[in-house]
């Protein structure tokens, strides 16, 4: 798996901001029991279930009792707080289960309780602004035999804190806003840079980002960045959900510019972007020289009418294949194509029908002096390749995978949808990156399988309090059951429930 791109995007992206409640305890060792195919731990579960059905009900009537006005409920309304000062929050609670493991090295089934709770504070100042945003991302019911990293756990840390600059003046013809210091973005579809929805922690950046915005539409925006390393890094650390402050260094360096271009026919838009990585190797990651140019062309969906996107991004420079002390430096060249196209039915429910194609290129000669395998950078992957969390069996890396898609809204706070994904590896002798499973003869060939997911979401009081819920099943192909030590692994099974309480 890609150093930066282990985890995700809700398309309903998430507020900016959340409250902090108390975290639990940390949890026992309880007496272990098999429900059907999935792990459960008998006395955690009961005990974490009780505590989440009571902390949700008493979340739901006080987001419903305050959401009786027209508006949404906003803590900074509630506190009567000044013009100059705005506080707001979101916390989200999530169960996860995991049936077949299809991770190198382990087996079995798993679960967890994943909890993301943000705090955003704004300080006003025209012309301009002072934000900090405080993340605290925990994981709970994990244990030994669980996956677990810095993309499930990043307790009590500081992933905003910038000064915000809005000069109107500073170069005719449209607006410009300079910000200083750590902050989070989306560009794009966010498939290179995202702020984290899906997953329970965000990636963050610390340096300079200027945007322009140009008074007939249109924007162009640069930046320099040294990324931020969560920290603790070690599993017993993450286990334990101990409280380390994050860091960065010029260790790891990220630039870029990206622009937009609108008013093209037919209600077009035209993106273009170019991305810098520098990155030294250490016992985490990879050393990486990267330049990686891109342009995107799309049309936002409408009631009655077709859109499409099509994405088109190389890559070219050095990099090593493997997070191995000494391990040599390759020759990087590598790229990755999306096309898609839908409709959306203007009659009741809106139905909506959608295809996808992602190829991203794999290493065809492990072992030789080049790198052809895609790096997704800081990008997200849950909007087109399902959940993540403790599942993300797919990612944008040595991937060719068609998928069709259908969604419905019965209500206006309501929608339900299916997709169904073919997955194949771009090139047989590469590894399914999100697995750690390599055949480097390609005798494996390179079917993985298909990946049916079904997902609800539900406004239950709009603006306040959302759910989420879903069922994923990878029906194994000939990769999965017959790479070396893959142990016969077979199909996998993954359904969560999340509530989202935003004020």
């Amino acid at each position: 798996m890609n150093d930066s791109e282990r985890g995700s995007h809700d398309d309903d992206l998430c507020s900016r901001a959340e409250v902090a409640l108390e975290s639990p305890p940390g949890v026992g060792v309880g007496v272990r029991e098999r429900v059907g195919a999935w792990k459960v731990d008998a006395g955690v579960a009961m005990r974490w279930g009780l505590r989440f059905l009571a902390m949700r009900m008493a979340l739901i009537w006080m987001a419903a009792d305050a959401a009786a006005p027209a508006l949404p409920w906003r803590l900074t309304t509630a506190l009567r707080l000044p013009d100059w000062l705005e506080i707001s929050g979101e916390h989200r609670s999530r169960y996860e289960g995991l049936d077949g493991q299809f991770r190198l090295g382990r087996n079995g089934s798993d679960q967890a309780y994943a909890m993301r709770t943000l705090l955003l504070t704004q300080f006003k100042a025209e012309p301009g602004a002072v934000l900090v945003e405080l993340q605290d991302s925990r994981q709970y019911l994990s244990d030994a035999g669980s996956p677990i990293d810095t993309t499930m756990v990043n307790a009590l840390d500081v992933i905003q804190a910038h000064a915000r600059w809005d000069a109107k003046d500073l170069i005719p013809g449209g607006t410009n806003t300079i910000r200083v210091g750590r902050e989070t973005l989306d560009l794009g579809n966010r498939r290179l840079v995202a702020r984290n929805a899906y997953r329970n922690t965000i990636n963050a950046f610390t340096g300079v980002d200027w945007l322009w915005q140009a008074e007939g539409g249109g924007w162009v925006r640069g930046f320099y960045f040294l990324p931020v390393r969560r920290l603790p890094e070690d599993r017993q650390s993450l286990l334990d959900n101990d409280i380390v402050l994050d860091s960065q260094s010029f260790d790891t360096q990220f630039g870029g510019v990206y622009g937009d271009v609108p008013g093209l026919p037919w209600r077009m838009r035209l993106e273009a972007y170019y991305f810098y990585l520098h990155d030294e190797p250490t016992l985490r990651t990879r050393a990486r020289d990267l330049h990686t140019p891109g342009v995107r062309l799309y049309r936002e969906p409408k009631a009655g009418q077709w859109d499409f996107e099509v994405e088109s991004t190389f890559q070219a420079g050095e990099s090593q294949e493997r997070i191995l002390p000494g391990s040599p430096s390759l020759d990087h060249f590598a790229h990755f194509q999306h096309a898609a196209v839908g409709y959306t039915f203007e009659i009741p429910w809106k139905p909506r029908l959608g295809l996808r194609y992602d190829y991203a290129s794999g290493d065809p000669t492990p072992g030789d002096a080049r790198n052809g395998r895609f790096d997704t950078l800081y990008g997200a992957r849950r909007f087109e390749f399902g959940p993540t969390g403790i599942y993300g069996a797919v990612a944008r890396a040595n991937l060719n995978s068609p998928e069709y898609h259908v969604s419905v809204r019965p209500w206006s706070s309501v929608e339900f949808g299916v997709s169904h994904r073919f997955l194949w590896l771009a090139e047989a002798k590469d590894s399914w990156t999100s697995s750690g499973l390599v055949d480097p003869t390609g005798a494996s060939g390179t079917e993985l399988g298909h990946q049916l997911e079904f997902r609800l979401r539900w406004n239950v009081i709009p603006g306040n309090l959302r759910v989420d819920t879903g069922y994923t099943h990878l029906f194994a192909g000939d990769f999965i059951r017959e790479a070396p030590l893959s142990g016969g692994k077979g199909d996998i099974q993954y359904a969560y429930f999340e509530a989202t309480l935003q004020f």
